[in-house]
């Protein structure tokens, strides 16, 4: 069984493979000021509520992009397997890519996981769309190369700034509005539509102007938390991949067990 750790802005998630299966997974809210014995027990709370805490793990993979929590991320990876972890972004890991940017390690370690899962599973000239902390579409090339990307506000940042900056407007959860009807007869409703169209508008135009540069053949793949409750609005998104970043994990580590 493998341990897969991916911390992000907003969350922690924490997964449990034997080969390509998903056995469990889940999220925890990523808290930088959290102590690793604290997180530790949360982690164990949630395996054993799911029946997992007796899993016997060959090992673990980590990658993260919030740096101050690597160390106990790290610690918690080796308590829990009995093995040391891999960690991504460490000169032990090879991740088996080409990085064609300006600044190969300004690149967060998940949309590089994201781009060799893609091209695993499909191929080259693709668009991965992820719904995160940030909306990002990263670019894979024929060949697997990571050609670069697009970083967009995500769809919880943008409601949380209009929130903040009019006192009038309210906090609210994104869903989507109503009947699929677009003019808003409240305010609730009118910033649902802002949102919720926007970012289809958003999605629509950028894959045109991408497929432009890169290929009208090129395939979207959709992933993160928010993908299927887009995807259904919109022909851009070709493949609705919940796991990519998972399985994207388990390649890399399968890549590197073989290595050594």
């Amino acid at each position: 069984m493998l341990l897969t750790i991916d911390a992000g802005n907003t969350d922690i998630v924490f997964a449990i493979l034997d080969g390509e299966t998903l056995i469990h997974s889940w999220r925890v809210p990523t808290n930088v000021y959290i102590e690793s014995d604290e997180l530790l027990n949360i982690v164990k709370l949630n395996m054993s509520y799911k029946g997992v805490d007796k899993i016997r793990f060959s090992g673990s993979i980590i990658a993260s992009v919030v740096s101050s929590l690597n160390e106990k991320l790290y610690k918690i990876a080796k308590e829990l397997t009995k093995h040391e972890p891999l960690l991504l972004g460490t000169n032990e890991v090879e991740l088996g890519i080409d990085i064609q940017v300006d600044t190969p390690e300004e690149v967060g370690a998940d949309r590089l996981v994201n781009a060799i899962s893609g091209y695993n599973k499909y191929g080259g000239d693709l668009i991965i769309l992820d719904f995160g902390t940030a909306t990002t579409f990263d670019v894979v090339g024929e060949n697997g190369a990571y050609l670069g990307g697009v970083i967009c506000p995500g769809i919880n940042l943008s409601l949380n700034a209009l929130a903040q900056a009019a006192d009038k407007l309210p906090k609210l959860t994104i869903e989507p509005p109503k009947n699929n009807i677009v003019t808003g007869k409240n305010t609730v409703d009118a910033m649902q539509s802002g949102i919720y169209w926007g970012y289809i508008g958003l999605i629509e135009g950028l894959v045109k102007k991408l497929r432009a540069e890169h290929g009208n053949d090129t395939k979207v793949i959709g992933t993160g938390g928010l993908v299927e409750m887009f995807s259904p609005k919109t022909d851009k998104i070709d493949y609705v991949e919940r796991d990519l970043t998972v399985q994207g994990l388990r390649i890399i580590y399968e890549r590197n067990i073989k290595i050594k």
